[in-house]
């Protein structure tokens, strides 16, 4: 009997994490799901994922989610970093200590629970890890310097491990989500105007706040489940592309910023922020 691989899913306590792990426990996996929160999880432990709690900027919380998925298999054959969140606000005013922390989620975090799948991997000669970036990741936009960053450098730092992982038969694959229904938006922009609403880009970061929640409203924007179809195709494919981009806007957006250039992007991102 074949054994059933094994799937580590990051950030599964909502929104694409837990739509992914549920699609993944229904396709037969033997799914891990991880997050702060494992009480958002019960509902995928009644499925048939095993949770367990982490904090990815935590070593000793990484490690030993590591350390526990080897004892009961062996190891993760597919990891999915999925994990990520966005603080927003004008470069001037952030603090750099909420700066790093989003660094320390949404690429060192990462690292560090890939550094310590990979040797499994390496040894078998085979293995996935999708690293879910964003339609941020190739464009920019007010308000969103340190989040837009962090997805610049996964994008960045996932083409370099793609190169160095194929000679040992290891995927390396991005998943760039453009606008997706889910808590996100709503962590990220509800602080926005409160923080910033009244200092000296408050207009800037008001109208930013309108636009953002006008898209939102008029559906402009995915399930997660146009997501959890693209990793299931990365998953299943045995030469899975290097990226995909999916989600509400992800692709005409990118397309916008390669071919119209800096001006013409930057002309219509300040259209957002009047």
């Amino acid at each position: 009997m074949k054994k059933k691989q094994v799937v580590l899913v990051t950030g599964a306590s909502a929104g694409i994490g837990k739509d992914t792990a549920k699609s993944l426990i229904a396709e037969g996996y033997t799914v891990y799901v991880v997050a702060r929160r494992v009480e958002n999880m019960k509902d995928l432990e009644k499925l048939g994922s095993i949770s367990l709690k982490m904090d990815i900027t935590k070593e000793e919380d990484v490690v030993a989610v590591v350390e526990q998925i080897k004892k009961d298999h062996g190891g993760v054959d597919i990891l999915i970093n999925n994990a990520g969140f966005a603080i927003q606000g004008p470069v001037e005013e952030m603090a750099i200590e909420e700066a790093r922390r989003q660094y320390d989620v949404n690429v060192f975090g990462l690292a560090r629970l890939t550094q310590l799948v990979l040797p499994y991997m390496r040894e078998k000669r085979a293995g996935k890890i999708i690293n879910v970036t964003s339609a941020a990741g190739k464009v920019y936009f007010a308000m969103g310097a340190w989040y837009v960053s962090t997805k610049h450098a996964l994008e960045g730092w996932s083409d370099c491990l793609r190169v160095e992982l194929k000679p040992f038969n290891i995927d390396v694959v991005i998943i760039e989500p453009g606008a997706i229904s889910t808590e996100f938006n709503d962590v990220s922009l509800n602080p926005l105007e409160e923080k910033y609403g009244s200092g000296p880009y408050g207009e800037m970061v008001k109208s930013f706040v309108k636009f953002s929640k006008e898209t939102e409203s008029t559906n402009n924007s995915s399930p997660p489940s146009v997501i959890t179809n693209v990793i299931l195709k990365a998953i299943k494919s045995k030469r899975p592309k290097a990226r995909y981009a999916a989600g509400a806007m992800a692709k005409p957006i990118m397309a916008l910023r390669k071919w119209g250039g800096d001006n013409v992007y930057d002309w219509i991102i300040q259209k957002m922020v009047r």
